[in-house]
Parts: structure tokens; C-alpha cells; sequence
């Protein structure tokens, strides 16, 4: 597909010829959103090209102010490694998407009117995959409330009674452990615990 291949050179080699920005996975919409992503908490190389550009068009950014951006977006659920980041940012690079220009020990990167112009073609997938990062990022955000001592987040429709049930549950546990119950009771409360799992799990 032409204005889709990769250029000779190290972003070559580190992101693999098959990537492209938004390359046949992408525009096939194969990538984020499937049981890998969600599981494996990954994107593939053409995704996070585009989410990169997302984020240069709010404002120019370090490679490091990247990755902070997307922990924060997903709540922790997504932070790229640098050896992900610096090739996607070294690719748009060569491809004309953004410039960078040096700060010191620094580079700060800008997206170019070329860059904004690929990122409005397909500005429908790059809300998809922010949204859906966004989603997860909450998502996983109640699963560690419901671990924590925390009220989960006022205004969650439907997780009222959840909340109130776990924190009856965390309370009885906690009055039962200072009690120094017996190994016996120790058991008791364990396959009380793993009942009330497996229920959990059933749809």
C-alpha cells in the first residue's frame, strides 16, 4: 500500500517490516481490542504510532513524557518501555509525521501538518484505541479498589451494593484474624474465600 512502508534504516529494524504506521494490521483494525491486548496488556507497533500521534498534537513532548502520558491515561494499565517509544518516535521521524529537535541531554518531539493530516485519516481508530485504554484503565482501577480499603468511585452506577458487600467482607475478615482464630477456623474462613471465588467467577 503505498505512503505505508517503512524507509531503510534503524526504525526499521527495530519495529519490523511488517508494521508500517498503520500499516495491514491497522488498517484491517487487527490490534487492540482483541484477547491479546486485554490480556497481554500490548499494542502492536502501528497502534502506538498512532497514539503517539495523539499525543504530539495536544502538545510537543519528551519520549519520557509519553510514556508517563499513557500510564496516566490508562490508569497504570499501559506504560510502552522506552525500547518501544524511542523506534515508534525515530520511525515518525523518517516518515515526515514529527520533528524533534534537541534540549540539551533531551529531544523534544512535535508533530508535523503531515502528521496531523495522517492522524485526521484515521482519527475514528485513534479515539477507539484511547477510549478503550481509558475503559481498562478503569476497569482495573475497581479491581484494585476492591482489594484496597477505598470506597470506590462515587457516581459508578451499579457498584454500590458491590462495594458495600466487599467492605462487609474485608470487615468480618479483619475482626476474625485479630481474634487469633485457630488453624481450624484459619481453614474455615480460606474455603469460605475460595467458595465465594468461584462464584464470583461464574457467569
Amino acid at each position: 500500500m503505498h505512503g505505508f512502508g517503512f524507509h531503510r534504516g534503524c526504525a526499521r529494524r527495530a519495529l519490523g517490516s511488517h508494521f508500517g504506521p498503520f500499516g495491514a494490521a491497522f488498517i484491517h483494525g487487527r490490534g487492540l481490542g482483541g484477547r491479546g491486548f486485554f490480556m497481554g496488556r500490548k499494542l502492536g507497533s502501528n497502534e502506538l504510532q498512532l497514539i503517539i500521534l495523539v499525543l504530539l498534537a495536544e502538545r510537543p513532548r519528551h519520549g519520557y513524557e509519553i510514556i508517563k502520558a499513557l500510564e496516566e491515561h490508562s490508569k497504570g494499565f499501559y506504560a510502552p518501555s522506552p525500547g518501544m517509544v524511542y523506534p515508534a518516535l525515530t520511525y515518525l521521524e523518517e516518515v515526515g509525521y514529527a520533528t524533534v529537535e534537541a534540549e540539551g541531554s533531551k529531544k523534544l518531539y512535535r508533530i508535523t501538518d503531515a502528521g496531523l493530516s495522517k492522524l485526521d485519516e484515521h482519527r475514528a481508530y485513534a479515539d477507539t484505541l484511547m477510549g478503550q485504554l481509558a475503559r481498562v484503565g478503569r476497569k482495573m482501577e475497581r479491581v484494585r479498589q476492591a482489594f484496597s480499603g477505598d470506597e470506590m468511585p462515587e457516581g459508578d452506577v451499579g457498584y454500590a451494593a458491590v462495594d458495600k458487600a466487599r467492605r462487609e467482607i474485608r470487615a468480618a475478615l479483619i475482626a476474625k484474624l485479630e481474634a487469633s482464630p485457630s488453624t481450624d477456623e484459619l481453614q474455615r474462613l480460606a474455603e469460605i474465600l475460595k467458595r465465594a471465588a468461584d462464584e464470583i467467577r461464574r457467569k
